[in-house]
């Protein structure tokens, strides 16, 4: 007789205990389409509980030095860094991603993150000015918004946004949100926590351009942008999903671009040799198979991939939520395809001729998040960079990041940034103090 594989049962987190919750939603492995765990459909009864255990523990966490706390960030760090693949797998089965992305990007970005700024923490100065005609000293202090680990500090609260979600936006006592997912959520978010005059971070969606010259290095710009369409199967805020290029190499990019993309290796993400896992849901499959058939029916070619290439999975894997990389070319610029986010492994490619005209053409969507460029021509460089619309703008590279810089978008991207001093600025309160002599 056959058993039926165990699922797991996720419980909330709250005050230093996990809380089992009284109603559950199943989750997919989305490589497998079989349920693999359950995890708690919370609400309001269980937001309260984890801001009352937040509440409790602010004053002891908040009032620790940075020092202790700076420690307490790294021993995180090491703690995560000594249990790598058991982070890395359990990521790869929630996400749909494959083992390498997540054995190599997601889990060690995160150590690094806690490191980061667990030495940021370190070397934060307050400002001071003197007014001698007055008599007086100016200083400035900071004090923390909201918490970091004793009990109570961090919380883990599972659930849907109508409900669970909801309930922590619309808090009184929670005083700032920063929020990472789509800008139609985001509105909702922004609606509700206008009553509460909250503070908002918000790092939302993005129709990312990327800008090829007729001077750009293909050799590095290729891989590159094979990359930036497809990494994490286009499953990245920052992913590139609008290609504009020049139209003296259009043809012999197009080429090179499609065979290269033809080689990306679909599967089990568990494979170490697959290029692209499962996308995180079959909702969200059909959604972004939905977009190619648009472009289909507005007459854009479809280069590679879905509907064009045969998908073979292995045999635990064919119910799973697989898709190939997807070119579409000869896109027009106001279909569907090139003005919302797809969040998926399908990008468009269209030719430009001027400089002028891909900086208007790049700039005509609502989103701003993340641009590329690729010259050899500083000059040229320089001034696209100055013009895009956009938060973030690389040169000849993708994905370099550095924490100390502003991380965020414009437009319907988001309202924000983050990064050392953005983050410190943002979760923490200004205070000025005057002391006259």
């Amino acid at each position: 007789m056959a058993h039926a594989k165990a699922v797991l049962v996720l419980e909330n987190f709250i005050a230093g205990k996990f809380v089992p919750c009284s109603s559950y939603i199943d989750s997919y492995n989305p490589s497998t389409g079989d349920v693999y765990c359950r995890v708690p459909d919370s609400g309001k009864e269980e937001v309260e509980a984890a801001v009352k255990a937040a509440k409790n523990a602010f004053p002891i966490w908040s009032s620790k030095s940075p020092l202790e706390r700076s420690q307490i960030l790294n021993k995180l760090a090491d703690l995560i860094e000594n249990d790598l693949e058991a982070f890395a797998q359990a990521e790869s089965k929630d996400q749909g991603k494959t083992i390498t992305f997540a054995r190599t990007v997601d889990i060690p970005r995160a150590v690094y993150n806690f490191r980061f700024f667990a030495s940021s923490i370190l070397h934060h100065t307050t400002e001071c000015t003197e007014m001698a005609t007055m008599g007086c000293v100016h200083y400035t202090s900071r004090a923390p918004v909201g918490v970091g680990v004793p009990h109570g500090v961090v919380n883990v609260v599972f659930g849907m946004g109508t409900k669970a979600g909801e309930a922590l936006v619309c808090h009184p006592d929670v005083p700032l949100i920063s929020f990472t997912g789509s800008t139609l959520t985001a509105q909702r978010i922004t609606e509700k926590s206008a009553p509460h005059c909250k503070r908002l971070s918000l790092e939302l969606g993005g129709k990312n351009p990327a800008i090829i010259f007729d001077d750009a290095d293909l050799a590095q710009c290729i891989p590159t942008t094979l990359r930036s369409s497809f990494a994490n199967q286009g499953e990245i805020c920052l992913c590139t999903s609008r290609i504009f290029v020049q139209r003296g190499i259009y043809s012999d990019f197009l080429k090179r671009f499609v065979a290269e993309a033809k080689k990306w290796k679909v599967g089990n993400p568990s494979d170490p040799t697959v290029d692209v896992g499962a996308l995180i849901s079959k909702e969200h499959l059909e959604k972004v198979r939905s977009y190619v058939k648009k472009a289909q029916a507005e007459g854009a070619r479809v280069l590679c991939g879905e509907g064009v290439d045969s998908l073979a999975l292995p045999a635990g894997n064919r119910k799973g939520y697989f898709m190939l990389p997807t070119v579409i070319a000869e896109v027009k610029d106001e279909s569907c395809c090139m003005q919302e986010e797809i969040f998926g492994p399908v990008t468009c490619i269209v030719a430009f001729d001027t400089e002028e005209e891909v900086i208007e053409r790049a700039n005509s969507v609502k989103y701003g998040l993340a641009a590329t460029v690729w010259s050899s021509n500083v000059g040229r460089v320089h001034r696209v960079a100055k013009r895009l619309q956009s938060g973030l703008v690389w040169t000849n590279c993708w994905l370099v990041r550095d924490l100390n810089l502003p991380f965020g978008g414009m437009k319907a991207s988001g309202v924000g940034r983050e990064g050392a001093k953005d983050s410190y600025e943002f979760f923490t309160e200004v205070k000025t103090i005057t002391i006259k002599h």
